[in-house]
């Protein structure tokens, strides 16, 4: 696989208290298997679809003293991680995380940016990231989700050098999506007062494509996760936002199912 630029979404994993809880939704909800649990790495598990490589969830660190709230995490192709995470600083943000190699695989880091939302890093080893990307079951998009708009646009232009382009929708009042040249990589929605209570804190939104929204809502619900947003229509697909039984938010978008047109970009 040709190494992806630099600001590329590469990967995502969640932290679960339940980690068989979590392999018994997803396996069920987006029709993931999982493979044997890595004891060297904290049990690190790979999520399959198809047999190619889609997340990873992993149980909390022994010795927290509380586990931390299970969210997804989107992780960012850099071809250095150290050099991008003094890139992040430069702009504001925090490193959660310092740089570390794990094994052959790869190198991470994580890290915040300045309005809270926390991402990482990826430096391609033998691990390259996604093996299956936009097809059920997998990752076909994600979104920064902010109070801060403008301080969050000059951060990730600032780091991974996107380009910006504001979406010209009278029901979008503050939608960005950042491109590399080479199409979209990221969109940022405004949190707004009415929507998210203050407790919410700033976060990164993973969409995983599926077949049927609908149909995956409601498996989500019946075993036991919570319809956010939708099943909605719109010109990208008709896509929901659930939390899953563990408090980790994600969403489904059936992109293949398309209503209006494609709003202007500017």
């Amino acid at each position: 696989m040709a190494s992806r630029p630099e600001g590329t979404p590469i990967w995502t994993d969640a932290m679960f208290t339940d980690l068989e809880g979590a392999k018994a939704f997803y396996g069920d909800v987006l029709g993931w298997t999982f493979g044997e649990s890595s004891s060297e790495f904290g049990n690190y598990t790979q999520a399959y679809r198809n047999g190619k490589a889609v997340a990873a969830v992993v149980p909390p660190m022994p010795g927290q003293d509380a586990p931390p709230q299970s969210a997804w995490c989107l992780y960012f192709a850099s071809d250095d991680v150290a050099a991008t995470a003094e890139k992040i600083r430069a702009a504001g943000g925090t490193v959660l995380m310092e740089p570390m190699q794990v094994s052959d695989f790869g190198s991470m880091c994580l890290a915040q940016d300045p309005t809270g939302v926390t991402f990482g890093l990826w430096q391609p080893g033998t691990h390259e990231g996604f093996e299956l990307e936009g097809e059920s079951g997998s990752y076909v998009w994600a979104e920064v989700f902010t109070r801060e708009p403008e301080r969050a646009d000059a951060f990730y232009t600032s780091v991974f050098g996107y380009g910006s382009k504001k979406m010209k929708d009278e029901n979008m009042e503050d939608y960005r999506v950042f491109d590399l040249g080479e199409g979209p990589m990221l969109g940022r929605m405004v949190m707004t007062a009415d929507d998210f209570p203050p407790e919410v804190p700033a976060y990164i939104q993973i969409y995983f494509a599926v077949d049927n929204c609908d149909k995956t809502v409601e498996a989500a619900e019946r075993l036991g996760g919570r319809k956010v947003f939708g099943p909605m229509d719109s010109p990208f697909g008709r896509f929901a936002a659930i939390v899953d039984p563990q408090g980790a938010a994600f969403a489904v978008i059936d992109v293949r199912t398309t209503v209006g047109e494609m709003p202007e970009m500017v």
